[in-house]
């Protein structure tokens, strides 16, 4: 990045982007001359700019006055819309302009996005984030990058200030291959571990003497210590988290790059099982280890059977 202050679009505020604004807004310093926001939501649009940021009216304000424009949305629908929908960014970015997509987004689409704007002579790059919200607000979320070395090493200085661990994981869509494939397995992790603790309680065992000795064995995990201890284990699933719909739209995300590439995917499928069978349950807004509700009542109900 060059040393003379840029002008920084952000398009999504969610649970997320947010906290991911904010901490843009407070770190970039000497980086950034503007931050110009645009949400649905006039809420969090209404909290950044008491705190210096710009609301923009709409899409094309937000692209013609930008030198590099972030995307937090819940998907690659969201995304496309906003990028190369009717009045979308790439009708009114300036050429040189920079789009980072740090939404989880199709590596399919990606692609093809990233193709669109180099016709457009627009940069490029997906980068999505993982880790936990509570990881955005302090600004030690971890991002998969996929673009060329020039625009990773042009973005890196402005993704720091949002995150701890920046990777550059290859061409574009190699990002979000990273971040697909990260929440796979977490989310067959998770199951294993609702399994494991359904067992145990159903067994006498006490669920906390349970993860506590997984943690010191071989089983200890990222997942473990916080989707376990801090959700299962306390029964608390809320409503403002990574919900189970966006876990299952992740998951669908994985299951076609598992088509794309024909490989097979028994236990992302089993997954994907109960996922639709908690989402039927009506969890589906729920944080999403609340698939530990539809592991117990399965077993409940089969203890039930005569």
């Amino acid at each position: 990045m060059s040393s003379s202050k840029c002008s920084i679009g952000f398009v999504g505020l969610g649970v997320m982007g947010e906290p991911m604004c904010r901490n843009l807004l407070s770190n970039a310093g000497p980086l950034m001359g503007s931050l110009t926001v645009l949400d649905t939501n006039p809420a969090p649009v209404a909290a950044l700019v008491s705190e210096g940021a710009v609301s923009a009216p709409d899409i094309p304000t937000l692209a013609a006055s930008c030198d590099f424009i972030f995307l937090s949305l819940p998907g690659g629908a969201e995304v496309e819309a906003v990028i190369s929908g009717n009045d979308g960014l790439l009708q009114h970015a300036r050429a040189g302009t920079t789009m980072v997509d740090l939404s989880t987004s199709p590596v399919a689409l990606t692609r093809e996005l990233a193709a669109q704007a180099q016709q457009h002579s627009i940069n490029y790059a997906d980068a999505p984030v993982a880790r936990t919200r509570a990881a955005a607000v302090n600004g030690t979320l971890a991002i998969m990058v996929g673009g060329s070395k020039t625009v990773f090493d042009t973005i890196q200085p402005l993704l720091t200030c949002m995150a701890s661990d920046i990777l550059h994981c290859g061409d574009v869509g190699s990002g979000q291959m990273v971040k697909i494939l990260n929440n796979m397995v977490l989310f067959q992790t998770v199951l294993g571990l609702s399994e494991a603790l359904t067992m145990a309680k159903r067994a006498g065992l006490d669920g906390n003497l349970l993860f506590d000795a997984l943690a010191q064995g071989s089983a200890n995990s990222f997942a473990l210590n916080n989707h376990g201890k801090k959700a299962m284990l306390a029964d608390d699933y809320p409503l403002n988290a990574f919900s189970t719909r966006y876990a299952m739209k992740d998951l669908d995300y994985a299951l076609q790059l598992a088509e794309d590439t024909a490989t097979p995917t028994s236990g992302a499928e089993t997954v994907k099982q109960i996922f639709q069978q908690t989402i039927d349950a009506g969890y589906a807004d729920e944080y999403w280890p609340v698939m530990m509700k539809t592991i117990n009542e399965q077993s409940s109900n089969t203890d039930k059977k005569p």
